[in-house]
């Protein structure tokens, strides 16, 4: 089991920006992390992916956040970043980050992004 922290949720008002990152837990002996990506799930709603990055640095964004959200990674840290600019309340949910590690999917505990003025 490989345990994921997010950090960077809160408040932000319409307009403005907000950034996350992942990493793996100081503790895990990771030697490299594969695929990786940014999920979020809104009140009543489903987990829905948010953008992606392969290994090699491709990346694939939702169309809801094309021009707005840039997802990046720095391999030697195994660490996983998103930048959300031009955020608004749609935006506001909970953010999980995933990451493929030994071939297998890890989920972070989730950090609370609320859009609002």
């Amino acid at each position: 089991q490989v345990q994921l922290v997010e950090s960077g949720g809160g408040l932000v008002q319409p307009g403005g920006s907000l950034s996350l990152s992942c990493a793996p837990h100081e503790s895990e002996s990771i030697f490299s992390v594969g695929a990786m990506a940014w999920y979020r799930q809104a009140l009543e709603q489903q987990r829905a992916l948010v953008a992606h990055i392969t290994a090699v640095g491709t990346t694939n964004y939702a169309d809801s956040v094309k021009g707005r959200f840039t997802i990046t990674r720095d391999n030697g840290k195994n660490t996983m970043y998103v930048e959300m600019n031009s955020l608004n309340p749609e935006d506001t949910a909970v953010y999980y980050c995933n990451m493929v590690v030994r071939l297998q999917g890890y989920w972070g505990q989730g950090t609370q992004v609320t859009v609002s003025s």
